[in-house]
């Protein structure tokens, strides 16, 4: 019995959540405890979630939570960095009274930073690639052409594998069904493997459609922490 639960536990469980600790880190770093700790998960679940939501233009990769004792900082990597920045940086400061005007009225506004960072290979980012699918199917672009260039787009900017899967009502039928393409390999249940994932919803006027990503970079080996800000960085991978 143990066997069949380890055999199917790649399926079951986020990709990213299965390898915390081997080769992902948290999205949020900070420690607390009793209801610290439930007013800070919950300030970070919907200032994260409105910030995706705020700047889908951009392209947003990931954001990064890092608390001090009075300080908040929100690390945004995106491929359009400039859409946030806007003139003269007035979109960071607007940006800044946004969050703490909703979640975070617990600080001052000088004690909120937001640093953007521009992400390198976007076509690799799992998020960046659901955002566009889901762009494109809320534009009523046909499904299979979508994931085609989706896959197409990965695999030329060096993914090893990459599976993407939509699930409604495509193309507006009756009935809802399943779609899934794949280029490559994904293998799951290596935990040394460096998968990115991503999952979201395409809102059309006839439902939901739901949009799952998963692109493999290759094997990781070793890691190298950072001594200036403890992040992780991935420094040897086997392709």
């Amino acid at each position: 019995m143990r066997g069949l639960e380890l055999k199917y536990m790649g399926k079951k469980v986020n990709p990213k959540i299965f390898r915390i600790g081997i080769n992902k880190t948290w999205p949020s770093v900070w420690f607390a405890t009793g209801n610290d700790y439930i007013k800070n998960t919950r300030q970070d679940v919907l200032a994260r979630r409105f910030l995706m939501n705020e700047l889908k233009e951009a392209g947003v990769d990931n954001v990064r939570i890092e608390r001090g004792v009075k300080k908040i900082s929100f690390d945004i990597t995106a491929s359009k960095p400039g859409v946030i920045i806007g003139r003269g940086g007035n979109g960071i400061e607007d940006l800044k009274k946004k969050v703490h005007d909703k979640f975070l009225k617990n600080f001052r506004l000088k004690e909120i930073n937001v640093n953007i960072k521009e992400c390198d290979r976007p076509n690799l980012s799992a998020q960046i690639i659901l955002q566009s699918m889901i762009a494109d199917i809320e534009k009523r672009m046909p499904f299979k052409r979508v994931m085609k260039q989706a896959i197409s787009r990965a695999e030329k900017s060096g993914a090893l594998g990459i599976k993407v899967v939509v699930a409604g009502r495509l193309n507006g039928a009756e009935i809802a069904r399943e779609e899934k393409l794949v280029f490559g390999k994904i293998p799951l249940q290596t935990l040394r493997a460096d998968i990115d994932y991503s999952r979201g919803a395409a809102k059309t006027s006839y439902g939901t459609i739901g949009v799952k990503v998963w692109v493999y970079k290759g094997e990781v080996f070793e890691k190298d922490i950072k001594n200036k800000d403890g992040k992780g960085e991935i420094i040897g991978r086997r392709k």
